[in-house]
């Protein structure tokens, strides 16, 4: 409810947004979608994907970051998953 952090409000509302259009809530594409928000969207598949899960099997920090990778540019913004990619092969 401040207005000090209405922007990662609004992040946290589009990070299932898809930057291909095809996300929800409001059906937000590419640049549209807030830095934040595409940033948090890789980086909570990321946790999701290696982290236990009752509903599926946990994946290895390789097969995660392979899937992110394939969806650069339809699921994530491409640039962020590149950045993505950098850090994780530290």
């Amino acid at each position: 409810a401040s207005t000090d952090t209405a922007y990662i409000a609004k992040s946290v509302l589009a990070h299932h947004e898809r930057y291909d259009g095809s996300g929800y809530p409001n059906g937000l594409k590419g640049e549209s979608i807030p830095i934040m928000a595409r940033i948090l969207a890789v980086a909570d598949t990321y946790e999701a994907m290696t982290n236990e899960r009752p509903y599926r099997t946990t994946r290895t920090k390789e097969e995660a970051i392979s899937e992110i990778s394939c969806l650069g540019g339809s699921q994530f913004d491409p640039a962020i998953v590149d950045v993505f990619l950098k850090i994780s092969s530290v």
